[in-house]
């Protein structure tokens, strides 16, 4: 990430670029801290379902540096995608966590 936050332009670097940093680091942490609590079923959906929208939230915000100021758009979109594919995965945890006993 610091590829593309570090060439943010500086008015974006504290918004745009914060979020950024929050994003991809919140999603591991989620799924660490849910795993944690996986004696709860609903404990651990429920923070899966939380990395699956930082994962979302995180794909938006590298759009809007794509589209908006045109920065890396070929690393951009390889992050995209392996994000896209991430969500997809936790998504399919979270479902099936649902009938696992």
């Amino acid at each position: 990430m610091k590829h593309v936050v570090g060439v943010l332009p500086v008015t974006e670097k504290y918004d745009l670029g914060s979020q950024i940093r929050r994003s991809c680091k919140a999603i591991p942490r989620l799924i660490s801290e849910g795993y944690a609590k996986k004696h709860q079923k609903a404990g651990f959906q429920k923070y899966l379902y939380d990395a699956l929208g930082e994962c979302n939230e995180l794909i938006v915000s590298l759009e809007q540096v794509k589209d908006i100021y045109n920065i890396k758009a070929e690393l951009i979109k390889t992050l995209v995608k392996e994000y896209d594919k991430s969500g997809r995965q936790i998504y399919n945890l979270a479902n099936k966590w649902k009938s696992f006993s």
